[in-house]
């Protein structure tokens, strides 16, 4: 089949089963050759390409609500409904959206680029059509590792006491970012080896059918059904919980899916289908990923795997540049720990938890356990350090302000993907957590310009009280390694400065290494300071660029609310000091997808803005 003339859903039940069986492999083609010429979610996707033929055979969107928990595994679903022909721009610049976006299609009812909101979701849109007389299906589809976490869980208990009518789709392939943790994770698996509930069951269903007085039977037998499940098979939480539950159904026989979802759409309250999907199925490469790494790839060669673009030599990676630095201090220090909330393999903690098993702790989809799990640590003499994206750092802010600040915790939080992340889009964008913790007391907030300035950050991290986050971007640096040295707390640093210059520019991060490369070359009578402390801020070094009349221009690319610039404009002010502060950062807006390059342009926190407004202030100096 042609995928770019799919326009909707509806041909999907004029087809047999052998012709879906044929769509859903000329979807996989689509989707392995597509993706490696953009980058993109991959295996999520190649894992739920029978399950979403399925659920768009039996139930009929828009009409009927698919919740897509993340949201990143919904490319079949974007295809079905007629967006296949924009998928050479997916999480461009202005291209289709890497997630379930509710502006691009009537079909997405939901977007997330968050784990475990699909069921409170799905919960609020159930109570609403019931509220207001409405009949559809709501259908969230959860995978096995966002429904262990806690959000998920509160829901399900929720979504039990209600019981409303809703169908959960537990999509089970045992095979999250990062290997599932937990007891639940063990009470998932034994759902799906044990057969003998669902084999007793379709006996006694194929007995009774055949005549009148077992039809009547079978019609009454939900006591039977619960003797069943009580002494063959316990059905876990789902059970507990006060939910129906089918399964385990194979996730690509599409026949199979097919019946067991016509069952579930005529069931009276919620009802959980467990199915059991592949990961990554259908393209060796990514069927074979233990680590995650075809979990989000760049583009890459579909013949032989292999990414198309390289880093220099000796350039690493931010998240390896921070994992590196904290292997070498944990040699040093037995106190030393690593956690990270299910994102091992993101974070480049391989290594890490390689080197000491027993100082390495990965929470699962669970952001506030694994903070106040570092203050638990630290509380008791140890060095914890928490590696955690800035997009998932504000699901722990809670814990961040009342289990680590408040008692003062040394908490060294490593702040992943900070600043603008680029094709992921507005779920993921990093430029909150400065306004987000600048508030918080405590806190030492701070950014590296480098990656020798990042070792010895991390170095005074670990040697001092308080809590202290380090945030780094996604993206990679030049890596060099030598001894670490301690960085005074607060502390800025002029990378280029003359009393005789009239302007100076704070900024912070490794731009910092381009800025000053193109002053030099532009011969350029500017100031150049390294803000690598955004809180607390060098008041030392304010005062002095007051005292010596100089003009500011603080460069960010995070959000100027509450930002760096937000910072420095309160200290003048509380100083009772009048300074001329011109501040470029990301207004009062979600930053949308694309590759960096046009996103920093489009919200003009470029270079090019930058030293336009230099050569505007220059300008007005002639004059």
């Amino acid at each position: 089949m042609d995928i770019l003339q799919i326009k909707s859903p509806d041909f999907l039940k004029e087809l047999s089963y052998k012709e879906l069986d044929e769509l859903a492999c000329d979807i996989r083609n689509f989707l392995i050759n597509s993706i490696s010429k953009t980058g993109g979610h991959l295996s999520s996707n190649l894992g739920v390409v029978e399950l979403t033929i399925a659920l768009h055979y039996v139930f009929r969107s828009p009409k009927d609500k698919f919740l897509f928990d993340v949201g990143h595994q919904s490319y079949v679903h974007k295809i079905l409904t007629g967006r296949a022909g924009s998928f050479d721009s997916l999480r461009q610049y202005n291209g289709l959206s890497g997630f379930q976006k509710r502006k691009e299609s009537i079909h997405d009812v939901w977007e997330a680029g968050h784990a475990a909101t699909a069921l409170s979701g799905a919960l609020g849109m159930a109570i609403a059509r019931d509220l207001n007389k409405e009949n559809y299906h709501v259908v969230p589809i959860v995978g096995d590792g966002a429904m262990i976490s806690g959000m998920s869980l509160e829901a399900l208990n929720h979504i039990g006491h209600l019981n409303k009518n809703m169908i959960i789709i537990f999509n089970d392939n045992n095979m999250s970012i990062s290997q599932n943790v937990g007891s639940l994770t063990n009470g998932f698996a034994n759902l799906r080896t044990s057969k003998s509930y669902n084999n007793v069951k379709e006996e006694l269903r194929s007995i009774l059918k055949n005549n009148k007085l077992g039809s009547k039977v079978l019609d009454k037998m939900t006591s039977i059904k619960n003797v069943i499940k009580e002494n063959v098979v316990h059905t876990g939480i789902f059970g507990e919980l006060n939910l129906e539950y089918l399964g385990p159904v194979n996730g690509h026989n599409i026949k199979s899916l097919i019946n067991v979802l016509e069952v579930a759409k005529k069931h009276n309250g919620p009802v959980v289908v467990h199915v059991i999907t592949e990961k990554g199925r259908g393209y060796k490469h990514s069927q074979n990923d233990i680590f995650g790494r075809w979990h989000g790839t760049p583009p890459f060669d579909p013949k032989n795997g292999q990414v198309l673009s390289s880093l220099p030599k000796n350039f690493q990676s931010w998240s390896s540049v921070i994992s590196l630095n904290l292997e070498r201090l944990a040699k040093q220090d037995n106190d030393i720990l690593a956690i990270t909330p299910a994102m091992i393999t993101g974070s480049k903690l391989e290594s890490f938890f390689k080197q000491f098993p027993e100082r390495s702790f990965d929470c699962g989809i669970a952001e506030e356990h694994a903070m106040t799990l570092a203050a638990g640590l630290a509380s008791s003499g140890k060095k914890p350090f928490l590696s955690i994206y800035s997009t998932f750092l504000q699901r722990s802010y809670d814990q961040l302000n009342h289990d680590v600040a408040r008692m003062n915790l040394p908490v060294v939080i490593g702040v992943d993907r900070a600043g603008i992340v680029g094709e992921d889009g507005p779920t993921h964008q990093g430029v909150f957590d400065i306004s987000m913790m600048r508030s918080i007391p405590n806190i030492i907030i701070s950014q590296p310009k480098d990656s020798l300035e990042a070792g010895n950050l991390l170095y005074t991290a670990f040697n001092q009280k308080h809590p202290f986050v380090i945030r780094y971007p996604r993206g990679a640096t030049y890596y060099q390694e030598q001894p670490f040295e301690h960085i005074t707390v607060g502390s800025w640093k002029e990378l280029i400065y003359d009393n005789n210059n009239k302007l100076s520019i704070i900024s912070y991060g490794p731009e910092l290494l381009e800025i000053q490369k193109q002053i030099e070359a532009l011969h350029l009578s500017v100031d150049l300071i390294n803000a690598r402390f955004i809180k607390p801020i060098d008041t030392t070094c304010l005062n002095k660029l007051a005292e010596k009349k100089k003009q500011i221009i603080v460069y960010e690319t995070d959000m100027v609310m509450g930002g760096l610039s937000s910072a420095i404009i309160e200290h003048y002010n509380d100083q009772a000091i009048s300074m001329i502060v011109k501040r470029i950062g990301i207004e009062d807006v979600f930053v949308e997808a694309g590759d960096l390059a046009s996103v920093k342009k489009h919200y003009k926190v470029d270079l090019d803005t930058l030293f336009k407004e230099i050569k505007t202030y220059y300008d007005k100096e002639v004059v």
